[in-house]
């Protein structure tokens, strides 16, 4: 039998898949469902700080603002008595997912403020968080916000966590950064044990129709892993940081190529939702015997051996492959130039 173990942040998997941030994952008979499949360890959804400052703020209003014209309610606080606030129940989800399963249990925390973001990371690794992913959104949206000026923003968060949280942490990050070699090398620096490549950031729409902006929801291809195989390639061997791959991975033929570019784990999100965590046996299944048949003996062999360096042409990562592609493109038959 093919050897598939692995290990992440420090932990020890049975196997390189893992289930990504989702609903699924936020539930403890949905997360055994998974774990009963194959899946090797779980990303939880992300404990938004947003989430619990509109909380506090509705609090503050419907607490300490009802007196206001009516003097005798004063000290009167109407809170049901087994009321749980948004950070609450993510404990609560988090303590019990560590009891049902028997995979590591990875939290995910996306914050906004420095203070939002330590305490929560505190509460998580005391919760019992096996490791913790820094899901760091940050929008550019000023004409000053240099791309020095977003990275040190990463860096100097990650730095802040992981000099105060007793966790493994991983950092996931977007695909539009100017210098990723550098800046993971900066975040290892700071402390990272990984990093998460990419998010999927959601894309607002407009709506044609009513004039306003709309939240839309797709979920991935196969066609998006190819970004994500091309830098795990690039990083590979250039950080000890360890990288897992999340975003179009529906199949054991993305798996593998992320794999042999230099991927520790691969991140399942949109084909489970699609097809149910029945299909994580199936690609496991496919995976060994892919890897039996071209006879590598472990995932620690076939791991990293196409990746940039070890590429029979490294430039086909870079540039090779973009004047290639170019120069091989021709019309279909039907269309007239």
């Amino acid at each position: 039998m093919t050897d598939l173990t692995t290990d992440y942040l420090g932990l020890a998997l049975k196997n390189p898949l893992v289930a990504s941030s989702s609903p699924l994952t936020g539930s403890v008979d949905s997360a055994l469902r998974l774990q009963d499949a194959g899946i090797a360890a779980i990303v939880m959804p992300s404990l938004f700080e947003e989430k619990i400052q509109q909380e506090h703020a509705l609090l503050d209003r419907f607490l300490d603002e009802q007196s206001i014209g009516h003097a005798e309610a004063e000290t009167f606080r109407p809170l049901p008595p087994h009321y749980r606030s948004t950070e609450e129940q993510y404990l609560d989800t988090l303590q019990a997912l560590k009891d049902a399963l028997e995979i590591p249990v990875i939290a995910s925390l996306n914050g906004t403020t420095e203070g939002g973001w330590l305490d929560c990371a505190r509460e998580l690794a005391a919760a019992g968080a096996d490791a913790l992913e820094l899901n760091a959104w940050h929008i550019p949206d000023r004409p000053e916000d240099s791309a020095a000026v977003v990275e040190q923003r990463y860096i100097d968060l990650t730095r802040a966590i992981c000099e105060r949280v007793d966790l493994p942490v991983t950092v996931k990050l977007g695909s539009q950064f100017t210098a990723p070699l550098h800046l993971v090398t900066q975040l290892e620096a700071a402390g990272a044990r990984g990093v998460s490549l990419f998010n999927r950031f959601y894309q607002p729409d407009i709506d044609l129709d009513s004039l306003g902006i709309r939240a839309s929801l797709e979920l991935s291809s196969p066609a998006e892993s190819r970004v994500r195989v091309r830098w795990a390639a690039l990083l590979h061997g250039h950080s000890d940081c360890q990288l897992a791959v999340t975003g179009g991975f529906h199949g054991a033929p993305e798996a593998l190529r992320a794999l042999l570019a230099g991927a520790d784990v691969v991140q399942l999100c949109s084909v489970l939702l699609q097809r149910g965590p029945g299909v994580v046996n199936e690609i496991l299944a496919a995976m060994q015997q892919w890897m039996a048949e071209k006879e590598y003996a472990s995932l620690r062999q076939l791991r990293g051996s196409l990746c940039a360096r070890h590429a029979p042409r490294p430039a086909d990562y870079s540039r090779g492959n973009y004047i290639e592609v170019l120069d091989r493109y021709s019309a279909p038959d039907s269309v007239l130039f």
